[in-house]
C-alpha cells in the first residue's frame, strides 16, 4: 500500500516488517493522558498529547495491539498523505493525484469522515464531497468504473483533517468505533459510552486492588469495564474482529495472530481477590445488566442487587465507588436535587473512610446538593453534555478531626 506524492509530503508506508510510522489515536476530552499511558504499554514511541487525540509512532504490531487493547481509544488512524490546499480546486487536484488504485479496489467501498477548521474550508461536508469526487473521478478515468460509498461497513474508512490550508489524509484502521466492544446485548435509557466508562475507572486510579461498586449500575457498563480490567480481558475481546485493518492489502495475519494470542494468554493472570458488584432500583435495567454479563461470561464475577441505593451497604473492606447517576436529561427524575441529597447522605452515613467515591454528572446545581466538597474535579463529556467527574474522599467523623 504505497501512496504516491500528492504535490506535498507523503508519509512513508511500511513495507519491511517492523518499520515504524506515525499514528493518531482518537479519544474523548479529558482522557488523553490515560490513553497515552495505554499506548506506551503497547510499545508506542514519540507520544504527543493533542486535543481529544494522541499522536504516536510504532510499527504494525503496535497498531494491532492498540486497536485490541486500548480501553480509552475510539479509533487508531494512520496518516498517509499531507499537502497544502488554498482553495477547493487545489484540494481536488491534490487528492486526484494520489494513486488510490494501489490501495482501493475499483469494486470496493469507502467512506470519508472530515473535520475542518480555519477560514478556507468552513464546511466539513463539502470538503469531504470534493475529496470523494476526486477519488471517483480518478477511478472513472482509469477504469471506467468507480468504487462506491458505504457509510456502514466500508472497505476503507478515510479521515480528512484540514486545519487552515494544511490537509492530512488518514486511514481509519479500526473501522467501527472502538467503544463498540461487542458485549452489550441490551441497554437502558441512558447507557454510558464504554470508552468513557473505562476512562472514569482509570481516572479514579483503580489498580484492581480493592472492591468495586456502582450503586446505580443501570445496564452494567461500568461493572463490565471494571471486570474486564480485573480479569485482564482485552478491550476488544468480544468484538467480532471486524477491524478495518484486516481489509488492507498489507494486512499481516501472522502479526495479528501473534498480538491477539499473546494478549489473550494474559486473561485471568491478575490475582484479583475482591468483589465487583452493582445495585439498581429498576429491575428491568438489572435484567439487561444480567443479560450483558452472561453474554460476556462475567456473571460469576459480578454481583447484582436490586433495591434503593440508600439501603445497600458497599462490600466489606476498601472499596472504590464509581457511578453515573441520572442528570435529568434522558432519565427523568421527579426531584433531582433530592436524589443528589440522598446520595450525599448515604455516602456520609454508610460508606466511611474505607470508601472513595467518583461520580459523574452534568447537572452542576444538583451536584451542590450532595453536601460534600469534592477533592478533585475533571471535565469530561458524556455525548454532548458537559460533565464533571468528581472525587469525594469520605471520612468517619469530620474531615477536620482527621487532620488535627
Amino acid at each position: 500500500m504505497i501512496i504516491q506524492k500528492a504535490n506535498g509530503r507523503v508519509l512513508k508506508n511500511e513495507e519491511a516488517r517492523g518499520a515504524e510510522f506515525k499514528m493518531v489515536a482518537k479519544t474523548m476530552h479529558g482522557l488523553e493522558e490515560i490513553l497515552a499511558d495505554e499506548l506506551r504499554d503497547c510499545g508506542a514511541k514519540n507520544i504527543e498529547l493533542l486535543s481529544r487525540a494522541v499522536e504516536f509512532s510504532g510499527d504494525m504490531r503496535v497498531l494491532y495491539r492498540a486497536n485490541y487493547t486500548c480501553r480509552t481509544a475510539l479509533a487508531i488512524l494512520k496518516p498517509f498523505a499531507e499537502f497544502e490546499a488554498n482553495n477547493e480546486q487545489e484540494l481536488y487536484d491534490n487528492v486526484y493525484r494520489i494513486k488510490w488504485e494501489k490501495m482501493l479496489d475499483v469494486d470496493g467501498t469507502f467512506m470519508i469522515d472530515s473535520t475542518t477548521s480555519g477560514d478556507i474550508f468552513t464546511h466539513s461536508y463539502y470538503a469531504a464531497l470534493k475529496t470523494k469526487d476526486a477519488i471517483v473521478d480518478r477511478f472513472r478515468r482509469m477504469f471506467n468504473q468507480r468504487p462506491n460509498i458505504d457509510t456502514e461497513n466500508a472497505d476503507f474508512k478515510l479521515n480528512l483533517h484540514i486545519a487552515d490550508n494544511r490537509v492530512t489524509l488518514l486511514l481509519n484502521s479500526s473501522g467501527e468505533s472502538l467503544h463498540k466492544r461487542g458485549y452489550r446485548q441490551a441497554v437502558g435509557l441512558a447507557p454510558i459510552n464504554e470508552v468513557l466508562a473505562a476512562g472514569m475507572i482509570k481516572l479514579a486510579g483503580w489498580k484492581c486492588d480493592c472492591n468495586f461498586y456502582d450503586p446505580m449500575c443501570g445496564s452494567g457498563t461500568l461493572l463490565i469495564e471494571a471486570a474486564m480490567m480485573a480479569n485482564n480481558i482485552p478491550a476488544q475481546y468480544y468484538r467480532q474482529e471486524n477491524f478495518a485493518f484486516k481489509r488492507w492489502r498489507d494486512f499481516n495475519i501472522g502479526e495479528w495472530k501473534y498480538v491477539k494470542e499473546s494478549e489473550d494468554r494474559k486473561i485471568g493472570s491478575l490475582d484479583f481477590d475482591y468483589e465487583i458488584w452493582g445495585n439498581d432500583i429498576d429491575m428491568d435495567v438489572l435484567r439487561q445488566a444480567e443479560m450483558n454479563l452472561r453474554h460476556a461470561k462475567l456473571h460469576k464475577d459480578i454481583i447484582l442487587y436490586h433495591g434503593s441505593f440508600e439501603d445497600q451497604e458497599p462490600p466489606e473492606g476498601r472499596t472504590l465507588i464509581v457511578t453515573n447517576p441520572p442528570y435529568g436529561e434522558r432519565i427523568k427524575v421527579d426531584d433531582l436535587n433530592e436524589l443528589y441529597t440522598k446520595l450525599g447522605d448515604t455516602f456520609k452515613r454508610l460508606y466511611g473512610e474505607r470508601c472513595e467515591v467518583w461520580l459523574i454528572s452534568s447537572d452542576f446545581n444538583a451536584i451542590k446538593h450532595i453536601g460534600l466538597h469534592p477533592s478533585k474535579k475533571i471535565q469530561l463529556f458524556n455525548g454532548s453534555l458537559d460533565c464533571r467527574l468528581l472525587k469525594y474522599e469520605l471520612y468517619s467523623g469530620s474531615k477536620k478531626s482527621k487532620t488535627d
